[in-house]
C-alpha cells in the first residue's frame, strides 16, 4: 500500500493515531497533484470548499465538495489533483480494521455521500 504520508508528505501530515484509527490533514494548493497512493476505509471531512479530479486505473472523476461536508471513501488507490481555484483542506479518519468479509469491487472512486 502507497501511504500518502510517504508519497506526499507536503501535503499529508498524521494528526493522531492510536492501534485502530489515523487521522490525517490534507493540504494543497489549485494545480497541486498528488502521487499514486491509497487509503483504506476512510471518512473525509472537508475544511474547505474545493474542486479536484480524482484518477485511478483509466477512469477520472471529478469531486466538487463544500467545506463542513463529511463523505465515506471506500479503500482504494488514487491520484488527485486541485483543479479549482481555492485550496484543500480536509482530514481523513483512516480505519485500520479492514471490512468485514470480502472487499468491495464496485466500490466508487473517491468520496460517496453513503
Amino acid at each position: 500500500m502507497n501511504d500518502p504520508v510517504v508519497t506526499d508528505p507536503q501535503l499529508y501530515r498524521v494528526v493522531w493515531e492510536n492501534e485502530r484509527v489515523r487521522v490525517l490533514e490534507y493540504r494543497d494548493a489549485p494545480g497541486n497533484e498528488t502521487h499514486l497512493h491509497a487509503h483504506p476505509d476512510s471518512v473525509m471531512v472537508t475544511l474547505s470548499s474545493f474542486q479536484r479530479v480524482i484518477t485511478a486505473g483509466g477512469r477520472e472523476v471529478p469531486v466538487t465538495l463544500e467545506a463542513g461536508q463529511a463523505r465515506w471513501l471506500d479503500a482504494q488507490e488514487h491520484q488527485g489533483r486541485n483543479v479549482g481555484r481555492t485550496a484543500t483542506h480536509s482530514l481523513f479518519i483512516e480505519l485500520k480494521e479492514p471490512r468485514p468479509g470480502a472487499p468491495r469491487t464496485d466500490a466508487p472512486l473517491g468520496p460517496s455521500a453513503s
